[in-house]
């Protein structure tokens, strides 16, 4: 560090070493040096605290470095720290004004989660509306096959998720490429070109547009009828504890019958199962996310262990709520077609618990639909001008857009479970079956593993999402 004399030097005066400005780095440059806190010398360090008083010297020359930067801009090279204030990464400290000095962690390693945040990051992200209309979609198919198809969708959504969390890996090993960086829509790029990309980009918005107007049909529902909805982790807990009170007040309700209706009750199997599938394939849909949650998770070798322990815990979730609301619903005296793709709207307006699950969840809701608005902004201005604001009016005009689709569908269609379950057999259809079983079966003919049953089932996974999506016009 330089003495109180250095620090009578003239400012603008010649470097001493010689060395050329431009090798010297500065806030402009490229170099990585430039870019790293104000060092302190570990020996200008007083004590070992984590807040470590430091000497008059390295005050001294933090307020000239602080000086040399009033004085030009950050592209002038002249004024710049010397290289031989610039520490390596395990000797950085950053300098507060009040006089102490702090050690940076490693950026890499602060950034990463263990495995048990991962899980629940991921739980978190996936309870949506969705859990909402499990309990009429269950109606809709039947108790037997509700549970069947619950369990069969979530077990195909996990595969075609680990499908997509793979594939940036599989393409680093075959080509060689660095695709640490990569999302999903760089992968379908990679095989697909432009029209692979701009389809995961759009069949994405859809989904994050879909939400976001069941939130205004939700937030509608609230003037009115206090509706609600529920998103973050406490929301669940709290709707756990409110269905099993609710269920341990009202007892089972069921009685079996396989095909023929009754009275009170439905068949166990039924023709409208194509409903609960489009709600599931929302309910399970993380897809165009996944890669970026699983970057931060600490162990990377435990992405498919975390990611089926995530799988298993959100579906062991709706299959209890769906399940528990399902068989305490009172028939009799109700019928079991009673049940409203809204569960919450089955309980009185006056019930205080109930009332206080929708205030609390509308709060989250209103917390929830500006970030979706801001993904939906990155997504689609960040492609049309490679800016993700690029100015007032194009902003003005996208939320005018969102914001009256929302409007307009809470008042001439106000069915959430109908927007579910369309909004997810859209985007399931690109995101979950047709994109990543086409980029699987690329990636295993590159590598000369494609086999006629690999193909035969990844194909077969393509029908069903079709299948999926035109079943829900003819219900």
């Amino acid at each position: 560090l330089g003495t109180m004399e250095d620090d009578c030097r003239p400012l603008l005066g010649p470097d001493p070493t010689g060395e050329s400005p431009s090798h010297r780095g500065s806030a402009g440059s490229l170099d990585i040096r430039t870019k790293r806190p104000f060092y302190v010398e570990p020996r200008n360090i007083v004590s070992d605290d984590p807040q470590e008083r430091i000497s008059a010297e390295a005050a001294i020359l933090n307020s000239r470095v602080h000086y040399y930067s009033r004085l030009t801009g950050s592209s002038d090279t002249m004024l710049s720290p010397p290289n031989h204030v610039i520490p390596t990464a395990e000797e950085m400290y950053v300098y507060s004004p009040l006089g102490t000095a702090f050690k940076v962690p490693d950026s890499e390693q602060a950034a990463k989660n263990p495995s048990i945040v991962t899980i629940f990051a991921i739980w978190n992200t996936m309870m949506g509306t969705s859990i909402l209309s499990i309990p009429w979609g269950i109606k809709q198919a039947g108790f037997t096959l509700g549970i069947i198809i619950l369990i069969f969708t979530g077990l195909l959504m996990l595969y075609c998720c680990y499908i997509v969390i793979k594939s940036p890996k599989a393409i680093s090993k075959s080509r060689g490429v660095d695709t640490s960086s990569w999302e999903f829509p760089d992968v379908c790029r990679f095989y697909f070109g432009k029209l692979g990309q701009w389809s995961s980009l759009v069949f994405s918005m859809v989904s994050l547009v879909g939400a976001m107007v069941v939130y205004w049909v939700l937030m509608s529902n609230f003037l009115y009828n206090t509706g609600q909805f529920i998103y973050s982790t406490i929301s669940v807990i709290y709707l756990i504890v409110l269905v099993t009170i609710k269920a341990s007040h009202l007892g089972f309700h069921l009685e079996f019958h396989w095909f023929g209706p009754s009275q009170f009750y439905v068949p166990e199997f039924r023709l409208f199962f194509p409903q609960l599938t489009g709600v599931l394939t929302l309910a399970f849909f993380i897809h165009n996310c996944i890669i970026t949650l699983m970057k931060s998770n600490k162990n990377q070798e435990n992405n498919v262990r975390d990611l089926s322990l995530a799988y298993l815990l959100v579906g062991g979730t709706y299959m209890y709520v769906g399940v528990l609301i399902f068989a305490a619903f009172p028939s009799p005296p109700l019928s079991k077609d009673c049940i409203e793709p809204n569960f919450l709207d089955n309980f009185p307006s006056s019930d205080v618990m109930v009332f206080v699950a929708r205030v609390f969840l509308l709060f989250q809701m209103i917390t929830v639909y500006p970030l979706l608005g801001y993904l939906v902004r990155v997504q689609i201005m960040g492609q049309l001008f490679g800016n993700h604001y690029p100015g007032f009016i194009h902003i003005l005009v996208l939320n005018i857009l969102i914001v009256g689709a929302g409007v307009l569908m809470s008042m001439f269609y106000p069915n959430i479970g109908s927007i579910i379950r369309f909004s997810g057999a859209i985007c399931g259809l690109a995101l979950v079956f047709l994109l990543p079983a086409l980029v699987h079966m690329f990636s295993q003919r590159e590598q000369g593993r494609l086999t006629w049953q690999s193909a035969f089932f990844h194909s077969f996974l393509i029908v069903l999402g079709v299948a999926n999506l035109m079943a829900q016009f003819f219900m």
